[in-house]
């Protein structure tokens, strides 16, 4: 290995996917997969492939799509687990088995009901396990930053001599201080006999906003040399290490780290917006790298000193992150080749010809509505579940509403459940909530709202396709619907049956507490 690289293992289809409402169906994983490794990194950690067969299959189907990237599934320290990610990920070109056990007193009384003995032997037991299905294996123990320090050596000198060539020391619940997590990892790295005998690897977590930092404390001053991360950050509670923020930081301060990422970073904005699109979590404007205002000037002194040198106010080139000008020359007249060569350039694929078709034809539709067609509108169609209908529960048909001063909101939908169509009309306190009240007196999903969110694709025209994001918690479920649209009310009825398709299909999983 070169000590000079750091490497970089992204979570986001496992960790991000942790994120309440964040989940992810089979397609949207592997469109996800490709731009990953589109965008250079190492390992792909493609998820949990015990948590449930939708997991398994979507694991199963990245390791055949991806060529460069090193596949790579969590496994808790059990046979099952371990046996069900080797099975998982067996068709990946470069593959790893990810193993875990709790190491903290915390977790191993409370949680795992196991003594010090039983964990370490469980830990030894696994990584041979893995060994045996996968030359290359990856140790963490969870809460790693909360363990004792000696039992914590102990463990992971066993790992070592059973062969995990990776160890990985998360700060599970975010509780790190950058430069007491940086010299914890020298500390570790210093007394593990064996050490040297494996890379070393950080997983941190944002409870306190410092999940970047600890990382980069971890790399500069523990010695690591692979960086777990999301991208945007996403994961469960406040979510993981932003990898935009690690890779942007060790480029731009080169001269500090004196380290490099194999990242194009050409694709991190793309990959952003991907993830974005995908999950409907938006990006705040003022984020780091990706926001929408990070190189945006509104300060006349800050304008001032742009436009005479650009360097007196930016640290990096907002091209070399991605941001360019997005409006492509794609309208009613263009030809389905040139839709499918801005597809490409995009990193989104599909797995058959007849998909581009469906696609294509919505985009004909739309460029018929709008007269200007952006990057970020094709991302939205692509997305939209309206494009491959057979694989969802519900569809809009069509929608009729109606808003008058002095009158109730109305409105009337025909929708598809399983291919049949329904037909419902309500009256609501708006448009937006009469066309919800019309799904539900049909289909009776019992389900909470708990978030409705507006946000413009593109801006500075009234002809923006507004992106709907719905919430919806039912018997302790969470997920996510996204739909876009010109028409914002129609966006609205798009994301609300993409919500209930997915109450609906969504595949139980193993808890979220079980994972590092």
């Amino acid at each position: 290995m070169d000590k000079n690289k750091i490497i970089i293992f992204d979570t986001t289809l496992r960790d991000g996917e942790q994120s309440p409402g964040a989940s992810m169906n089979t397609d949207e994983k592997i469109h996800l997969a490709l731009q990953l490794e589109k965008l250079g990194v190492d390992v792909i950690e493609a998820g949990f492939a015990a948590a449930s067969p939708g997991d398994f299959d979507a694991i199963e189907k990245i390791a055949g799509a991806v060529s460069k990237a090193r596949v790579c599934s969590l496994a808790r320290a059990l046979e099952k687990d371990i046996k069900a990610a080797g099975e998982a990920i067996k068709g990946a070109k470069l593959r790893r088995i990810h193993t875990f056990i709790a190491t903290s007193a915390l977790h191993m009384e409370k949680k795992l009901r196991m003594t010090p003995g039983q964990v370490l032997e469980q830990a030894r037991q696994s990584v041979r396990l893995a060994r045996s299905l996968c030359a290359d294996v990856e140790f963490s123990p969870e809460d790693g930053y909360r363990s004792d320090p000696d039992f914590l050596c102990r463990v992971i000198e066993a790992a070592i001599a059973e062969g995990a060539r990776t160890i990985n020391v998360p700060d599970t619940v975010g509780y790190a201080i950058p430069e007491l997590f940086g010299q914890f990892i020298r500390n570790l790295r210093e007394r593990v006999p064996n050490s040297d005998q494996a890379i070393w690897s950080v997983h941190c977590h944002n409870d306190l906003g410092m999940a970047v930092a600890n990382s980069l404390a971890g790399v500069k001053i523990g010695g690591a040399r692979q960086v777990e991360c999301t991208i945007n950050g996403l994961g469960e509670r406040a979510g993981n290490c932003a990898l935009e923020e690690v890779v942007m930081a060790v480029k731009t301060r080169r001269d500090y780290f004196g380290l490099d990422v194999a990242i194009d970073t050409r694709q991190i904005v793309p990959a952003s917006r991907m993830v974005s699109q995908t999950t409907g979590f938006a990006v705040q404007p003022n984020k780091a790298v990706v926001g929408a205002n990070a190189f945006a000037h509104a300060s006349g002194i800050h304008q001032d000193g742009v436009l005479k040198a650009r360097d007196t106010y930016e640290i990096m080139r907002a091209e070399d992150v991605g941001w360019t000008a997005n409006k492509i020359v794609l309208g009613k007249l263009s030809g389905r080749n040139a839709f499918k060569q801005r597809l490409d350039e995009l990193g989104v694929h599909f797995g058959s010809e007849s998909d581009i078709n469906v696609a294509f034809s919505k985009f004909k539709e739309l460029a018929d509505r709008k007269s200007e067609i952006f990057d970020e509108d094709i991302l939205a169609l692509v997305s939209d579940e309206s494009v491959t209908p057979g694989k969802e529960a519900y569809g809009l048909v069509s929608l009729a509403q109606r808003s008058e001063t002095g009158e109730r909101p109305s409105a009337s939908i025909v929708f598809t459940e399983n291919g049949q169509e329904r037909r419902a009309s309500a009256e609501g306190n708006g448009p937006v909530d009469a066309t919800f009240k019309a799904i539900e007196s049909q289909v009776g999903s019992g389900a909470e709202l708990l978030l409705f969110s507006i946000n413009a694709i593109t801006s500075g025209s009234t002809e923006s396709q507004g992106e709907v994001t719905v919430r919806l918690q039912h018997a302790g479920r969470v997920v996510n619907g996204v739909g876009a649209d010109p028409d914002i009310v129609i966006a609205a009825a798009k994301a609300y049956l993409s919500a209930l398709s997915r109450l609906r299909g969504k595949s139980e999983k193993v808890k979220a507490q079980d994972w590092i």
